[in-house]
């Protein structure tokens, strides 16, 4: 949609009944490349799950590039490990978003040797992050949690060590058991975090069992970290740049919005770190170097935008086999700068376990 000046924002509602879950909806993401051709159906990025909404919450939308393939490559990973780096320190793992199966991250992390039948950690002294993203949409968010924090401590014991990154699910979670049906200044209509979280795959069940453990564990993640060169974060934005000049000033940041608890300020913490696509089209191999420059290492590794989003591959239920995108591994794009880590997997695509470096 358009927005002329001085007009108010247009408000619509997009069902997308072709797909497998309910996509993601979302505050306003702008287009990343100036002069991008407007597209003229609302990416399902954005879209708002259902034909209405919950009382006192106003879905904003604003229409995005088309989707352009460019020169990407998607990774086909092998299970075997490779050596540890030369000063000792074990194999590094990524793990893109989760968003509830629990199951297929059991399943994944076994592939990859990382835990045992019995789900403990079995990889000794490797190195393990998660990229955010958790909770909602799928069956059991807080058992994913509950794995992550159980395998940190496991795999700290084995000299190795599992960590993770914030994601905007967590920042939603947070935000919905903490203000509720409080209103936020959206900055284009009324919205409350438990309606967001709402829109966005909350589930009942997460919530009923969230803990007092849980919140403070996830208030504390990190929100961007660099290892070996590669610069790990969940969103595929540069709005992280908003926040610090360092990786230690982003860091100390966010924890500092998270401690005020101020319903706006993580409101506005939630909205930026929701928007997606900065390294996508034209200009987006420009923005990796920008967050590279500023932060360290050679490639961006994100999450929160699933790759047949990427790729323009989503699946639907209307074709004669109801296959869903195949989805073999990480999506490199933006001049080779970037790896897509989400594979998916809400859409019954792929919940990916790599391990870097990447050789493409």
């Amino acid at each position: 949609m358009t927005q002329g000046a001085g007009q108010e924002p247009v408000v619509r509602t997009a069902t997308l009944r072709d797909f497998r879950v309910p996509p993601y909806a979302q505050t306003p993401v702008p287009p990343q490349a100036q002069g991008a051709p407007p597209s003229s159906v609302p990416h399902p990025g954005n879209a708002v799950v259902g034909d209405g909404q919950p009382e006192g919450y106003t879905p904003t939308e604003r229409d995005l590039p088309v989707i352009r393939r460019g020169d990407t490559v998607q990774v086909q990973t092998v299970a075997e490990p490779r050596p540890a780096s030369d000063d000792g320190r074990g194999p590094l793992f990524v793990v893109g978003d989760v968003h509830g199966y629990l199951d297929e991250l059991l399943a994944a992390l076994g592939e990859q040797g990382l835990i045992d039948a019995d789900g403990n950690w079995a990889a000794g002294n490797a190195r393990l992050w998660f990229l955010g993203d958790f909770t909602d949409r799928g069956p059991d968010g807080i058992g994913v949690i509950d794995l992550v924090m159980r395998l940190s401590a496991e795999a700290a014991a084995a000299g190795g060590y599992c960590k993770a990154l914030m994601g905007n699910h967590e920042l939603l979670l947070i935000g919905a058991k903490r203000f509720a049906d409080t209103p936020v200044n959206s900055g284009a209509g009324t919205a409350t975090f438990q309606a967001a979280w709402l829109l966005n795959g909350g589930q009942k069940t997460d919530m009923e069992r969230l803990q007092d453990v849980h919140l403070q564990w996830m208030s504390r993640l990190d929100a961007v970290v660099e290892e070996d060169g590669h610069l790990l974060m969940h969103s595929d934005t540069t709005a992280y740049l908003d926040y610090g000049a360092t990786i230690e000033d982003v860091n100390d940041t966010i924890t500092a919005i998270l401690t005020r608890n101020d319903a706006d300020e993580c409101w506005d913490l939630f909205r930026k770190l929701t928007k997606r696509f900065a390294f996508r089209d034209e200009g987006g191999s420009q923005a990796v170097r920008e967050l590279l420059t500023t932060y360290g290492g050679q490639r961006v590794v994100h999450g929160h935008s699933p790759i047949p989003y990427l790729l323009g591959e989503v699946g639907t239920e209307e074709g004669e086999d109801g296959a869903g995108p195949v989805i073999n591994g990480p999506h490199v794009y933006a001049d080779g700068l970037a790896i897509a880590m989400d594979g998916g997997v809400t859409m019954a695509g792929k919940l990916l376990v790599v391990q870097l470096p990447l050789h493409d």
